[in-house]
């Protein structure tokens, strides 16, 4: 059986979990509080960080890396395109949305109100290139939720919680959101205080 490490407030770890649950595969979380990591995170992890997946003798961290080996392993439903142009233009949107979106989360999080600020405005500033998209499909590749609509989520749930307020003219893109937030799959991967955030 697999084990996920998860930050209870993590986006990164949240993005596994949803994974876990579109698979409906067996499973283990492991909470863990942030503000008091277990000695022996940083032994699975070196850079002491969640989400981190352990199956017998493997662990893998990183978040993309951890839900493309579950696909693999795992290949129904599948989440990354089968066709390999496809595929490879889905790891460089993954690869966009870490540098352009995630980023920043640091900034927001721990970092002094300028650099809040400067980070609203870069995520404000992306996600608004990718709104037109919605006006047209379901999902980012779509009909289908993919590993990128997976990969997004869990930023587009703390929105609020950042302060980042989109302008009115983003009514696809909150659509959208919505279709992703009432995925049984996203519903399960909820922990409580992710829940607390939007209270």
């Amino acid at each position: 059986m697999m084990t996920l490490y998860s930050g209870t407030t993590c986006p990164f770890s949240q993005r596994c979990r949803i994974v876990l649950y579109e698979k409906g595969m067996d499973f283990e979380v492991v909470d863990v509080d942030l503000e008091n990591k277990p000695e022996d995170l940083v032994i699975m992890n070196p850079y002491n960080r969640t989400p981190v997946l352990v199956e017998r003798d493997l662990a893998l961290f990183e978040s993309n890396i951890i839900n493309e080996y579950i696909d693999d392993r795992f290949p129904h439903p599948q989440l990354m395109p089968a066709d390999p142009v496809m595929r490879a233009r889905a790891r460089l949107f993954l690869f966009r949305f870490e540098n352009e979106l995630f980023y920043h989360v640091d900034a927001l999080e721990q970092g002094t109100a300028k650099q809040a600020e400067k980070a609203r405005l870069f995520i404000k500033e992306n996600l608004m290139r990718m709104a037109p998209v919605f006006s047209r499909q379901k999902y980012m590749l779509g009909d289908e939720c993919s590993m990128l609509d997976v990969a997004i989520a869990p930023l587009l749930w703390r929105l609020e919680r950042y302060d980042i307020v989109l302008p009115k003219g983003a009514v696809a893109l909150m659509k959208y959101a919505e279709r992703l937030f009432s995925r049984p799959s996203y519903i399960e991967s909820m922990t409580p205080a992710e829940k607390a955030m939007r209270k």
